[in-house]
């Protein structure tokens, strides 16, 4: 009645939770072209790591770290949280700041009170942010430049 095909897809799942006070929070691996996806009726608390790529449709509280891969916020996604990932897509809510190696897309419809970091930063109209924008340069280095002594003192001291 039931085959050996049923047995071994089953085989490498393990239901049991992560039961380690070293690490709290959600800590979720894979490759990095597979997706996780954090559902609608699901809300976390806690920091998350991920090793592939994820969608949020539900609520998240907390650290999102989603390394080197894409981080979605659907729709219906709220989070609480401060982001990284590679690529981050914003269409639901987002308090917190967003941080990414590559680009942050903000879809039209979508809310943001944060700040922004990326080397690409796209924000369509209709889109809520509030929040300070730095588009980094990933070729040189960030310098601060020291203050450069004002033209008119160096005239009048003359």
């Amino acid at each position: 009645m039931w085959s050996d095909r049923t047995k071994d897809a089953f085989a490498g799942r393990s239901s049991a939770p992560n039961n380690n006070p070293a690490a709290p929070g959600v800590e979720i691996t894979g490759s990095a072209g597979r997706l996780a996806v954090i559902g609608r009726g699901m809300v976390i608390k806690g920091d998350i790591t991920s090793r592939e790529s994820l969608r949020i449709d539900g609520e998240v509280d907390g650290t999102l770290d989603v390394v080197d891969c894409q981080l979605t916020v659907g729709r219906e996604g709220r989070v609480g949280a401060n982001a990284s990932a590679r690529e981050i897509e914003l269409l639901g809510t987002v308090r917190g700041n967003l941080e990414a190696t590559s680009k942050i897309t903000i879809r039209k419809g979508a809310r943001l009170i944060g700040d922004l970091r990326a080397p690409g930063i796209l924000i369509e109209e209709g889109a809520y942010v509030k929040g300070k924008i730095e588009i980094i340069n990933t070729d040189e280095p960030a310098e601060i430049n020291a203050p450069q002594p004002n033209v008119q003192q160096r005239a009048a001291g003359s």
